[in-house]
């Protein structure tokens, strides 16, 4: 998971919808410390807290993870078959395209 890329994408949206850091905080029920950790990637929000900053900021987790969820080196299950793994590369490859559009 790439949690800088993560929280570029939160800062952006942040200042984007013209919030400060404090202000988004607040929302969040967190301290601006915190949540400046978070956008630099250098701490991990938990799921609620990523929860209520996707709601906050009117923004889908999928959008934060695109970078993990679009990886090549995706790591599959074993048990797949070829023919599964294929078909399942070939539906992620159709999100991340559809997720850049």
């Amino acid at each position: 998971m790439d949690y800088r890329d993560m929280g570029r994408k939160i800062r952006s949206q942040r200042k984007a919808q013209g919030l400060t850091q404090e202000r988004l905080a607040e929302l969040l029920d967190i301290s601006a410390s915190f949540l400046g950790h978070i956008e630099r990637g250098t701490r991990v929000a938990s799921l609620d807290t990523l929860a209520r900053l996707c709601n906050a900021l009117h923004i889908s987790p999928a959008y934060l993870m695109e970078s993990a969820l679009c990886a090549p080196d995706l790591d599959l299950p074993e048990d797949l078959t070829e023919k599964q793994k294929d078909k399942l590369n070939e539906m992620i490859a159709l999100y991340c395209k559809q997720m850049r559009e």
